[in-house]
Protein backbone atom coordinates (compact mmCIF):
# COMPACT_ATOMS: atom_id res chain seq x y z
CA UNK A 1 0.00 0.00 0.00
CA UNK A 2 1.11 3.58 -0.62
CA UNK A 3 1.50 4.32 3.10
CA UNK A 4 3.97 1.42 3.41
CA UNK A 5 6.33 2.84 0.79
CA UNK A 6 8.69 4.86 2.95
CA UNK A 7 11.59 6.98 1.83
CA UNK A 8 14.61 7.67 4.04
CA UNK A 9 13.73 6.98 7.67
CA UNK A 10 15.23 6.41 11.10
CA UNK A 11 14.07 4.09 13.87
CA UNK A 12 13.84 4.66 17.61
CA UNK A 13 12.73 2.04 20.10
CA UNK A 14 10.86 3.13 23.22
CA UNK A 15 9.57 1.07 26.15
CA UNK A 16 6.38 2.66 27.49
CA UNK A 17 4.69 1.14 30.54
CA UNK A 18 6.62 -2.06 29.88
CA UNK A 19 5.50 -2.27 26.24
CA UNK A 20 7.99 -1.90 23.39
CA UNK A 21 7.08 0.48 20.56
CA UNK A 22 9.14 1.10 17.46
CA UNK A 23 9.02 4.67 16.15
CA UNK A 24 9.71 5.05 12.44
CA UNK A 25 10.40 8.65 11.44
CA UNK A 26 10.41 9.36 7.72
CA UNK A 27 12.54 12.28 6.55
CA UNK A 28 10.59 15.41 5.66
CA UNK A 29 10.63 17.08 2.27
CA UNK A 30 10.13 20.73 1.23
CA UNK A 31 7.57 22.51 3.41
CA UNK A 32 6.36 19.42 5.28
CA UNK A 33 7.17 18.91 8.95
CA UNK A 34 6.25 16.45 11.68
CA UNK A 35 4.22 18.36 14.26
CA UNK A 36 4.89 15.95 17.15
CA UNK A 37 8.23 14.75 18.44
CA UNK A 38 8.93 11.18 19.51
CA UNK A 39 9.06 12.37 23.13
CA UNK A 40 5.68 14.11 22.72
CA UNK A 41 4.09 10.90 21.47
CA UNK A 42 5.88 8.75 24.03
CA UNK A 43 4.49 10.90 26.84
CA UNK A 44 0.97 10.85 25.42
CA UNK A 45 1.00 7.08 24.97
CA UNK A 46 2.14 6.72 28.58
CA UNK A 47 -1.23 8.20 29.61
CA UNK A 48 -3.15 5.54 27.66
CA UNK A 49 -4.00 2.39 29.68
CA UNK A 50 -1.37 -0.29 28.89
CA UNK A 51 -4.18 -2.84 28.54
CA UNK A 52 -5.21 -0.93 25.40
CA UNK A 53 -1.84 -1.39 23.68
CA UNK A 54 -2.58 -4.95 22.57
CA UNK A 55 0.00 -5.99 19.99
CA UNK A 56 0.43 -2.46 18.67
CA UNK A 57 4.08 -1.96 17.81
CA UNK A 58 4.73 0.69 15.16
CA UNK A 59 4.31 4.44 15.46
CA UNK A 60 5.07 5.82 12.01
CA UNK A 61 5.72 9.51 11.41
CA UNK A 62 5.10 9.51 7.69
CA UNK A 63 5.96 11.97 4.95
CA UNK A 64 3.04 11.97 2.49
CA UNK A 65 3.47 12.77 -1.16
CA UNK A 66 2.24 16.26 -2.03
CA UNK A 67 -0.51 14.85 -4.26
CA UNK A 68 -1.70 12.58 -1.44
CA UNK A 69 -1.86 15.52 0.95
CA UNK A 70 -3.95 17.52 -1.54
CA UNK A 71 -6.33 14.78 -2.69
CA UNK A 72 -6.72 12.63 0.41
CA UNK A 73 -4.98 14.32 3.31
CA UNK A 74 -5.48 12.88 6.79
CA UNK A 75 -4.03 13.61 10.21
CA UNK A 76 -3.37 9.96 10.86
CA UNK A 77 -4.58 6.40 10.38
CA UNK A 78 -4.55 3.00 12.04
CA UNK A 79 -3.27 0.05 10.03
CA UNK A 80 -4.03 -3.36 11.49
CA UNK A 81 -1.32 -5.15 9.52
CA UNK A 82 1.43 -2.83 8.31
CA UNK A 83 4.27 -4.25 6.22
CA UNK A 84 7.62 -3.00 7.50
CA UNK A 85 11.03 -4.50 6.83
CA UNK A 86 9.56 -7.82 5.65
CA UNK A 87 7.29 -8.25 8.66
CA UNK A 88 3.78 -7.19 9.64
CA UNK A 89 2.67 -5.23 12.70
CA UNK A 90 -0.29 -3.09 13.80
CA UNK A 91 0.67 0.55 13.30
CA UNK A 92 -0.49 4.06 14.07
CA UNK A 93 0.55 6.56 11.42
CA UNK A 94 0.76 10.32 11.95
CA UNK A 95 1.24 12.32 8.76
CA UNK A 96 3.54 15.30 8.34
CA UNK A 97 1.75 18.54 7.48
CA UNK A 98 2.48 20.92 4.62
CA UNK A 99 2.67 24.35 6.20
CA UNK A 100 2.32 26.05 2.82
CA UNK A 101 -1.15 24.62 2.41
CA UNK A 102 -4.44 25.52 4.09
CA UNK A 103 -7.34 23.72 5.68
CA UNK A 104 -10.42 24.33 3.56
CA UNK A 105 -13.91 23.13 4.42
CA UNK A 106 -17.14 23.68 2.53
CA UNK A 107 -19.80 25.67 4.33
CA UNK A 108 -22.26 22.93 3.34
CA UNK A 109 -21.41 20.48 6.12
CA UNK A 110 -23.39 17.49 7.33
CA UNK A 111 -23.67 16.95 11.11
CA UNK A 112 -20.44 14.90 11.22
CA UNK A 113 -18.61 17.62 9.32
CA UNK A 114 -19.93 20.29 11.67
CA UNK A 115 -18.72 18.29 14.67
CA UNK A 116 -15.27 17.87 13.14
CA UNK A 117 -15.05 21.59 12.37
CA UNK A 118 -15.90 22.29 16.02
CA UNK A 119 -13.15 19.90 17.11
CA UNK A 120 -10.62 21.64 14.88
CA UNK A 121 -11.56 24.99 16.36
CA UNK A 122 -11.19 23.51 19.83
CA UNK A 123 -7.70 22.34 18.80
CA UNK A 124 -6.82 25.97 18.09
CA UNK A 125 -7.27 26.25 14.31
CA UNK A 126 -8.65 29.68 13.40
CA UNK A 127 -11.05 29.62 10.44
CA UNK A 128 -12.07 32.58 8.33
CA UNK A 129 -15.34 32.41 6.44
CA UNK A 130 -16.22 33.16 2.84
CA UNK A 131 -19.45 32.53 0.96
CA UNK A 132 -18.41 28.95 0.15
CA UNK A 133 -15.66 27.88 2.53
CA UNK A 134 -14.12 27.87 5.96
CA UNK A 135 -10.35 28.33 5.63
CA UNK A 136 -7.52 28.10 8.18
CA UNK A 137 -3.76 28.37 7.92
CA UNK A 138 -1.85 25.33 9.12
CA UNK A 139 0.22 26.28 12.15
CA UNK A 140 2.57 23.90 13.95
CA UNK A 141 1.10 24.30 17.45
CA UNK A 142 -2.44 23.71 16.24
CA UNK A 143 -1.50 20.69 14.13
CA UNK A 144 0.39 19.28 17.12
CA UNK A 145 -2.68 19.78 19.30
CA UNK A 146 -4.88 17.95 16.80
CA UNK A 147 -2.53 15.03 16.26
CA UNK A 148 -1.23 14.59 19.79
CA UNK A 149 -4.34 15.07 21.91
CA UNK A 150 -6.98 13.84 19.48
CA UNK A 151 -5.73 11.88 16.45
CA UNK A 152 -3.36 9.64 18.40
CA UNK A 153 -5.99 8.65 21.02
CA UNK A 154 -8.59 8.32 18.24
CA UNK A 155 -6.47 5.73 16.43
CA UNK A 156 -5.85 3.88 19.70
CA UNK A 157 -9.63 3.93 20.12
CA UNK A 158 -10.05 2.20 16.77
CA UNK A 159 -7.55 -0.44 17.88
CA UNK A 160 -9.31 -1.00 21.22
CA UNK A 161 -12.60 -1.42 19.37
CA UNK A 162 -10.93 -3.87 16.99
CA UNK A 163 -9.58 -5.91 19.93
CA UNK A 164 -12.99 -6.01 21.55
CA UNK A 165 -14.57 -7.32 18.37
CA UNK A 166 -11.98 -9.97 17.53
CA UNK A 167 -11.20 -11.10 21.10
CA UNK A 168 -13.92 -13.78 21.19
CA UNK A 169 -12.28 -15.36 18.15
CA UNK A 170 -8.65 -15.16 19.19
CA UNK A 171 -8.59 -18.72 20.53
CA UNK A 172 -10.00 -20.12 17.29
CA UNK A 173 -7.93 -21.05 14.27
CA UNK A 174 -9.43 -18.34 12.10
CA UNK A 175 -6.72 -16.62 10.14
CA UNK A 176 -5.81 -12.95 10.61
CA UNK A 177 -7.71 -11.76 7.55
CA UNK A 178 -10.96 -13.33 8.74
CA UNK A 179 -10.67 -11.78 12.20
CA UNK A 180 -9.94 -8.37 10.69
CA UNK A 181 -12.90 -8.72 8.35
CA UNK A 182 -15.26 -9.01 11.34
CA UNK A 183 -14.26 -5.53 12.43
CA UNK A 184 -13.77 -3.98 9.01
CA UNK A 185 -17.31 -4.87 7.96
CA UNK A 186 -18.83 -2.91 10.82
CA UNK A 187 -20.51 0.33 9.69
CA UNK A 188 -18.07 3.22 9.48
CA UNK A 189 -20.29 5.39 11.68
CA UNK A 190 -20.16 2.78 14.45
CA UNK A 191 -16.35 2.60 14.32
CA UNK A 192 -15.92 6.37 14.25
CA UNK A 193 -18.35 6.87 17.12
CA UNK A 194 -16.39 4.44 19.30
CA UNK A 195 -13.03 6.04 18.45
CA UNK A 196 -14.33 9.58 19.08
CA UNK A 197 -15.82 8.56 22.42
CA UNK A 198 -12.59 6.84 23.44
CA UNK A 199 -10.49 9.91 22.55
CA UNK A 200 -12.93 12.34 24.19
CA UNK A 201 -13.04 10.32 27.42
CA UNK A 202 -9.25 10.15 27.59
CA UNK A 203 -8.88 13.85 26.80
CA UNK A 204 -11.33 14.84 29.53
CA UNK A 205 -9.53 12.69 32.11
CA UNK A 206 -6.14 14.11 31.19
CA UNK A 207 -7.44 17.68 31.28
CA UNK A 208 -8.90 17.14 34.75
CA UNK A 209 -5.57 15.67 35.87
CA UNK A 210 -3.69 18.64 34.33
CA UNK A 211 -1.67 16.12 32.30
CA UNK A 212 -2.42 17.95 29.05
CA UNK A 213 -1.61 20.20 27.37
CA UNK A 214 2.13 20.03 27.85
CA UNK A 215 5.07 21.81 26.24
CA UNK A 216 6.75 20.35 23.18
CA UNK A 217 9.44 17.87 24.21
CA UNK A 218 12.50 17.51 21.99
Amino acid sequence: MFYERLGTYEKQERVINGHTFLFVIEKNTTSFKHACTVKDIERMISYIPPADYGNLKLIVLRQPKRKEAILSGVWGRLIYSYEFEDDYYPAVILEAADYKSKLKWSRKLDPDGQQELARLRRDGHFFTESKRNYTALLEADNVRSTQLYRTLPHEFGHYVHYLQVVKPFQDDRDDQEKREAIYLHLPKDEKEKFAHQYADKLRLRLLLENSIPFEREV
